[in-house]
C-alpha cells in the first residue's frame, strides 16, 4: 500500500472525476438563545418530534443544543444545500423570541447545575441520559456547549473497487479499504494544524465560561467578554473540549485501533467507544455498535473534527472551505508518509494546540520529526503539494488552492482575524447575537415549500425534520 496510492500511480488508474468521487454530509451544533444572548432554558422544540427518532435534527448535549445532520451525499453541492436547508428549518421553527448562536465557543452561560442536559423518554433514551450525565461529572458542562462542524467523507464505492482491482499486494478487499482511511487519518493527524489554522474562527468567550479558557483570553471587550489576538482557534486548544488523559490508539491496523480502544475503557479511561475524542474518526456502518460493527463490516467513512463554525455563514461553514477539505482528504490519501520512530501523535498534538493558541505568533516553531520547523514554511510544502497534485492529475482546483494560499500568506484573511476585529469594535455577544438574529431572519426570507416539493430528496428531509409540524 505504501508505494501504490501515489500521485504516479492514480494517474494512469483514475480519472479527474473517479478521484474526486466521494460522498459527503455535514454535522452542525448549535446553541438556542435568547434575544439577550443568554442559552435559552427552554426544551428542545416539540416541532422536531423524539430527539432518537428525528434523523436531522436532534440534540447533542444539551436540552438546549441543537445537532443537525444531513444524510450523505454523492456531491458536496447537495450535501451543502441540503445543510443549508436544514438550517433554514431550525431558524424558522424555534421560537420567535430565539436564535442558534453561530459560534463555536457559547454564549452568556448560567451556572453549570443549570445548563440542561438533554433530556429522553423513559427507558427508551436511558443510556443517551446516563451516558451525559457523566461526561457532565467528568467534564463539567460548559465545555459541553462548544460546538463544531463535523464534516463525513468517503470515497465512492466504485473508486475503491478500482484502486482495488489494480492493487498487485494480496490483502481483502476490506482490508485494502480499511488501509485506504486509516492512510488518510495518519495523515490528517499529522497535518490537523492546518486545517485548524485555516478554519479556525473562535478567538473570544465570554466571562461565564470556563476560567482556564478565559486565561488565554488578556483582551477585553466593554461587554463581559475576552479575546485574543494570539490563535485562531481556542476550541481547539488545549482548554477545549478534549479526554482528559492524552489518548493515543494505533492507527497501523484496524485490529491495532480496536484493541487499543477497548484497552482504553478497560482501563477506565473511557467510558465507551465514543468518548474518544479524536480531530478525526473512523466511522463504521452501524454507530451503535461502533467497535463491532469496525471490527465486522470494515471503515465505511471518515469524520473530520477540526472546523470550527464558521460565523460569518449562516451554514457554519462556506461552500468553498467544504470544497477545500476535500481536496485536502485528497491530498492525504496521496501523500508520500513520514515513517520516522518519533512520537508522531504526541507531535501532532503539540501542533494542533500551539497553531489553536499561538498561531498568529511568527515566533513559535512546530515539531517534525524531531525537528522544528516555520509555521509557514510547512504551511508552504503543503500548498505546493497540493498544487502539483492539481496539475499533475488535472483536477481543476487552482482558484481554490489560490484562495486558501492567500488566507496563509495575509493571516488578516483569516476568519479569526475577521472575527478579531469585530470583537475589539463592537464585542462578542453583541456581535454574534446580531449575526443570529440576522441569519434568522434571513432564513424567513429564503425558505420557500413550494421548492422543496420539486426537489425530491429535500421533501423528504423536510417531512422527516419536522414530524410534528402543523402544515
Amino acid at each position: 500500500m505504501k508505494n501504490y496510492l501515489t500521485i504516479k500511480n492514480i494517474k494512469g488508474i483514475l480519472s479527474p472525476g473517479e478521484l474526486l468521487s466521494g460522498n459527503f454530509g455535514f454535522e452542525k451544533e448549535g446553541l438556542r438563545v435568547n434575544n439577550e444572548g443568554k442559552l435559552a432554558l427552554t426544551p428542545h422544540p416539540t416541532i422536531f418530534g423524539d430527539k432518537l427518532a428525528n434523523p436531522y435534527i436532534t440534540t447533542d448535549f444539551s436540552e438546549s443544543q441543537v445537532e443537525i445532520v444531513t444524510p450523505t451525499f454523492n456531491s458536496i453541492q447537495k450535501a451543502y444545500q441540503c445543510l443549508s436547508f436544514l438550517v433554514d428549518i431550525v431558524n424558522t421553527s424555534i421560537a420567535d423570541d430565539e436564535f442558534i448562536w453561530n459560534q463555536s465557543l457559547p454564549c452568556i452561560l448560567p451556572d453549570d447545575h443549570e445548563i440542561p442536559i438533554a433530556e429522553y423518554p423513559r427507558k427508551k433514551g436511558e443510556a443517551s441520559r446516563v451516558y451525559r450525565e457523566k461526561l457532565a461529572e467528568k467534564y463539567g458542562t460548559k465545555k459541553q456547549m462548544i460546538s463544531g462542524i463535523h464534516y463525513n467523507y468517503s470515497l465512492s464505492g466504485e473508486t475503491i473497487r478500482k484502486l482495488y482491482d489494480n492493487y498487485p499486494g494480496k490483502l481483502s478487499y476490506k482490508a485494502f479499504r480499511n488501509a485506504l482511511y486509516l492512510k488518510i487519518t495518519r495523515n490528517y493527524l499529522r497535518l490537523k494544524w492546518f486545517i485548524i489554522y485555516v478554519t479556525g474562527a473562535s478567538v473570544a468567550a465570554h466571562e461565564t465560561f470556563t476560567s482556564e479558557c478565559l486565561r488565554l483570553m488578556p483582551e477585553e471587550d466593554e461587554y463581559g467578554s475576552y479575546y485574543s489576538e494570539h490563535g485562531p482557534s481556542y476550541r481547539n486548544s488545549h482548554i477545549g473540549y478534549k479526554n482528559l488523559e492524552k489518548l493515543y490508539p494505533r492507527y497501523d491496523r484496524l485490529e491495532h485501533f480496536l484493541e487499543d480502544v477497548k484497552g482504553y475503557i478497560n482501563d477506565g479511561k473511557l467510558s465507551e467507544a465514543k468518548e474518544l475524542y479524536t480531530q478525526i474518526r473512523l466511522k463504521p456502518v452501524d454507530r451503535d455498535n461502533y467497535l463491532e460493527s469496525l471490527y465486522s463490516d470494515g471503515i465505511e467513512y471518515v469524520e473530520v473534527r477540526s472546523i470550527d463554525i464558521n460565523p460569518f455563514e449562516k451554514s457554519g461553514i462556506s461552500r468553498q472551505d467544504a470544497e477545500f477539505v476535500h481536496l485536502f482528504l485528497v491530498y492525504l490519501l496521496l501523500l508520500e508518509e513520514d515513517e520516522s520512530d518519533v512520537k508522531w501523535q504526541e507531535e501532532a498534538l503539540y501542533n494542533e494546540e500551539i497553531v489553536a493558541e499561538k498561531g498568529f505568533d511568527n515566533s513559535i516553531r512546530l515539531l517534525r520529526n524531531g525537528e522544528k520547523i516555520r509555521l509557514h514554511d510547512w504551511a508552504d510544502e503543503i500548498l505546493a503539494g497540493m498544487d502539483e497534485m492539481n496539475t499533475l492529475l488535472d483536477l481543476g482546483k487552482d482558484e481554490l488552492i489560490r484562495v486558501i494560499r492567500d488566507r496563509v500568506e495575509d493571516e488578516g484573511k483569516t476568519y479569526a482575524k475577521q472575527l478579531e476585529q469585530i470583537v475589539e469594535n463592537r464585542g462578542f455577544i453583541p456581535s454574534q447575537l446580531s449575526i443570529a438574529v440576522h441569519n434568522k431572519d434571513t432564513s424567513i426570507e429564503l425558505i420557500d415549500l413550494e421548492t422543496i416539493y420539486n426537489n425530491v430528496e429535500l421533501e423528504e428531509v423536510y417531512s422527516k425534520s419536522l414530524p410534528n409540524r402543523k402544515d
